[in-house]
């Protein structure tokens, strides 16, 4: 049988990492393992404490496409 997994307080050392990583652009998936918690415990106190973890489209610059204007 596997073991019922128990919720677990955050730590102080946990949220400063969260939010460090969180600033850094680093993807859910790899905080969630370097705290050894669930994505969706990351995902939720991200939410809680209002950062984003949207690491797609933060931290990358537009190219100047077809729509740039000349002048």
């Amino acid at each position: 049988m596997a073991r019922k997994k128990t919720r677990r307080a955050w730590l102080a050392e946990e949220v400063k990492a969260l939010r460090s990583a969180a600033k850094s652009i680093v993807p859910a998936r790899k905080i969630a393992r370097l705290l050894k918690r669930t994505e969706g415990a990351i995902r939720q106190k991200a939410l809680a404490l209002n950062l984003s973890l949207n690491s797609q489209r933060r931290g990358k610059k537009r190219k100047a496409g077809r729509r740039a204007r000349k002048k």
